[in-house]
């Protein structure tokens, strides 16, 4: 690094490389602070996780004794092996039945939504467009009044007929005003509108040019809603509850047939005419911590492929100085 003498300056200081790299460097004692500091909050975040970890392989007779604790009594694989244990009709364990649906639920909604996210925000961004106004209203209307629980039963039930399939279960969350109006304003701020003419002056369609050009400088955006979209798909349950009925046990999601085996051991656990000898003894404490590991262990392993991009598209829409 070189040193340059500055008029002004008295005799034997130096100012050291240039502005905006003195702007930049922090001092030994700061850059120790802000490492700890990150470093602390690491750890704040961590240990939470590996709290509920170790909880959910502790017994029940060691949290009778010392409570929630980093070193239990006694370890069990109590709770993992009740939630083991449910068997479906088919005889298989509908854990594992629901971990593929929600899979499979999580691909292709995801998939889906991007999609029309995509296609949908990069319409409204267009100036030429005639009708941008009309469906950007249209879009943000949503965004402060919804079309209310009822209605929205009527028309993927009785009108699109979705009741009990999988459908019922992708659609409803497929597209989101808030996340079209975020892609929007990305294409807006972000996409130049020389890569778009240059498009059109080579001959290519829309569509084309949409594919080719505007996708692939896209790629912190559509990571950023992917990764909501996989969140909101995995943890979801509540579609389940409203569309699938109890008898359709291979369309249960994870996070369905894990609520319900809670609320089934705490039936047992709680309801005196359904105790038995057995009823003492159900991992109902270790339950919860399982459930929570088995419902956000397997979504953990999801956030490293988005994170490359999902950092850069933390920005998105931000006004450029």
């Amino acid at each position: 690094m070189s040193t340059v003498n500055k008029p002004g300056l008295p005799s034997g200081r130096r100012e050291t490389g240039s502005g905006m790299e003195r702007f930049n460097a922090l001092r030994p004692g700061t850059n120790v602070a802000y490492s700890a500091m990150f470093i602390l909050l690491a750890i704040l975040c961590l240990v939470p996780v590996v709290f509920v970890i170790i909880i959910s392989f502790s017994s029940e007779a060691s949290i009778s004794k010392v409570g929630y604790s980093f070193t239990p009594v006694e370890w069990a694989t109590d709770a993992y092996q009740y939630v083991w244990n449910q068997r479906n009709t088919h005889g298989l364990p509908t854990v594992v039945m629901a971990f593929f649906t929600s899979v499979g639920i999580t691909v292709v909604g995801t998939v889906l939504g991007l999609v029309l996210i995509s296609t949908m925000g990069y319409v409204l961004s267009r100036r030429n467009f005639k009708l941008r106004g009309l469906y950007t209203m249209l879009i943000f209307i949503p965004m402060i009044f919804n079309g209310g629980l009822l209605s929205t039963y009527v028309v993927n039930v009785q009108l699109l007929g979705l009741k009990n399939t999988y459908w019922a279960l992708i659609f409803p969350l497929a597209c989101s005003s808030f996340y079209v109006i975020i892609m929007r304003t990305f294409f807006q701020t972000t996409v130049p509108d020389e890569i778009i003419e240059s498009g059109k002056i080579d001959g290519a369609s829309q569509l084309r040019i949409f594919v080719q050009l505007v996708l692939p400088i896209s790629l912190p955006a559509l990571a950023t809603i992917a990764l909501f979209l996989t969140f909101a798909y995995w943890n979801d349950w509540y579609q389940a509850s409203l569309y699938i009925e109890a008898n359709q046990y291979d369309l249960f999601p994870l996070q369905y047939v894990l609520v319900n085996i809670e609320r089934n051991i705490q039936y047992l656990a709680n309801n005196d005419m359904a105790m038995s000898a057995n009823t003492n003894v159900l991992p109902s404490e270790t339950m919860r911590m399982a459930i929570v590991v088995i419902a956000v262990v397997p979504i953990m392993f999801s956030y490293p492929f988005f994170q490359k991009y999902f950092i850069s598209g933390l920005t998105i829409g931000a006004v450029k100085g």
